[in-house]
């Protein structure tokens, strides 16, 4: 049977067990054993013990639950509530005012959480009841907490950037790094398209309720000071060569638990609390990437990875002709899966087809974060459609219509990032540099 036909035949196991609503990692975990048993002489068994034990026992690993726990422990602080008098007063003079908040807001908890969803929740508790409050228009308020969620995914430590380095052997650091200018060019984007809508629709924006002074504004955000020296710190550890990414994980934890000690939140509910979401969290994404590590070497066993890079090297697809298909592919799974199941999915597939065409890796991590990012706006399987729909209550089509200008901007920001792939890779390549 040619590799053609097994992975068509794989293929539709995959959807049928994903349709099933068995677990993603279950389902990958299936799909290897039906490949490695029907379609290979190889002993299944001792390959699954093999793949799994070297796929969790990864150091690189490490830092996921760390970043994690990080942002658990912070979201239990007053962390929201503090962003949100610490930007409001330096939005003032903004057109569209208090509306940038959902922007940097979500900009700065980003940076914290890795989670697309945790962002959108935890800014929209705080802003949405504020901005109805004060007459915002409550369509253009969900849409820019929609869009501006989204940046959990690309502002490092990103949950996704680790997954995706993990999975192509791709370093994080450099990943981590490689995010930042796209993630700041989303930022610019989505306020700079707010300022459009506000100069266009001046009677939708309320008046300023008041003046800040200078002083007035540094006393509001002097809150929000530590948290912002704490992401620094991660950060500028990783992007400075002298920690990895777990270790700078680690140490981000121990800020965090100072951070909220001292802020009083760290009570011993909260610490639990914030330990068993790291742990059901991390596990969830282990136990995919165990699945996807195995379905990865069944699949390399049945030859159906060479046989996809070898098509797509004779139909002599251009790079762009490849990203294009890839892009509508992604929007497509967008529809059904969330992003990490994307990513373990298609990478042991895809990452070959990549390799044929000469796109570099790194790169198209950074590509795939912000397509998958795309996807946390299409329905029916939008993860922050559903946290938007759950906060205000409002019906799914009203949450769509406010969300799309924001995926039009995602999918500029797409094409952006084609054109112009030194967006991606300026700040790897001055890592690699020193």
């Amino acid at each position: 049977m040619s590799a053609g036909v097994v992975g068509a035949i794989l293929a539709a196991v995959m959807l049928a067990l994903l349709a099933s609503g068995l677990w993603v990692a279950m389902a990958l975990l299936a799909v290897g054993l039906v490949g490695m048993l029907l379609f290979t002489t190889a002993p299944a068994g001792p390959v699954m013990a093999t793949t799994i034990w070297g796929a969790s026992s990864s150091w690189a690993l490490a830092a996921l639950p760390l970043f994690i726990w990080m942002g658990e422990i912070l979201f239990r602080s007053r962390l929201s509530e503090d962003m949100f008098r610490g930007l409001a007063p330096w939005m003032m003079r903004l057109p569209g005012r208090l509306l940038h908040v959902n922007v940097f807001g979500c900009g700065v908890f980003a940076a914290i959480s890795g989670s697309s969803a945790a962002t959108a929740a935890t800014i929209g508790r705080m802003s949405l009841p504020e901005l109805a409050r004060r007459g915002y228009d409550q369509g253009m308020a969900i849409g820019t907490l929609a869009g501006s969620g989204t940046l959990g995914l690309m502002i490092p430590p990103s949950i996704i950037m680790i997954v995706y380095g993990v999975s192509a052997e791709i370093s994080i650091a450099r990943l981590f790094i490689g995010g930042v200018l796209p993630g700041l060019m989303l930022i610019a984007m989505f306020s700079g398209y707010i300022v459009v809508w506000a100069l266009l629709h001046p009677g939708r924006v309320p008046p300023a309720d008041r003046d800040y002074g200078l002083r007035e504004k540094l006393m509001a955000t002097r809150a929000l000071v530590p948290t912002v020296l704490l992401i620094v710190a991660v950060l500028g550890a990783i992007y400075g060569g002298f920690a990895t990414p777990t270790e700078a994980a680690a140490c981000g934890v121990v800020g965090a638990l100072a951070l909220s000690g001292l802020g009083g939140t760290l009570t011993r509910r909260a610490f639990v609390d914030s330990l068993m979401g790291a742990t059901r969290t991390s596990c969830m994404i282990a136990f995919i990437l165990t699945g996807a590590a195995f379905m990865s070497v069944a699949m390399g066993f049945t030859g159906v990875p060479r046989f996809m890079a070898e098509w797509i090297a004779a139909q002599n697809y251009s790079p762009y002709a490849l990203i294009a298909a890839l892009t509508a592919l992604f929007i497509l799974l967008g529809c059904f899966l969330d992003g990490i199941s994307i990513v373990v999915l298609t990478t042991s597939v895809i990452l070959p087809m990549v390799r044929a065409a000469g796109i570099d890796l790194l790169w198209f991590g950074i590509f795939i974060v912000l397509v998958v990012e795309m996807s946390q706006l299409t329905p029916p399987v939008g993860f922050n459609l559903f946290v938007l729909q759950a906060l205000t209550g409002r019906g799914m089509y009203q949450i769509v219509r406010a969300s799309f200008p924001f995926f039009l901007l995602l999918v500029t920001a797409v094409l952006m990032l084609v054109l112009f792939p030194a967006i991606a890779t300026v700040l790897p390549a001055q890592m690699t540099a020193r």
